[in-house]
């Protein structure tokens, strides 16, 4: 699974520890999401979504073969 979360977070101009305490996560879940080392929950994929108002869909993309 690929994401677009470190480019939405320089757009917004987040960093890590902002971003993670708007969803409620520690900074090292947000690095290692973006790192592509750790897949989030639905409710936290859906709270990502929320913040950066976008669908889910547009911040996480399957690779061919997931």
């Amino acid at each position: 699974m690929t994401n677009t979360l470190r480019v939405e977070r320089a757009i917004h101009r987040f960093t890590q520890e902002e971003l993670a305490r708007r969803i409620g996560v520690s900074r090292q879940t947000i690095n290692a999401m973006e790192a592509g080392k750790y897949v989030p929950s639905t409710a936290l994929a859906l709270k990502l979504a929320q913040v950066f108002g976008k669908p889910v869909e547009a911040l996480f993309q399957l690779e061919p073969g997931d």
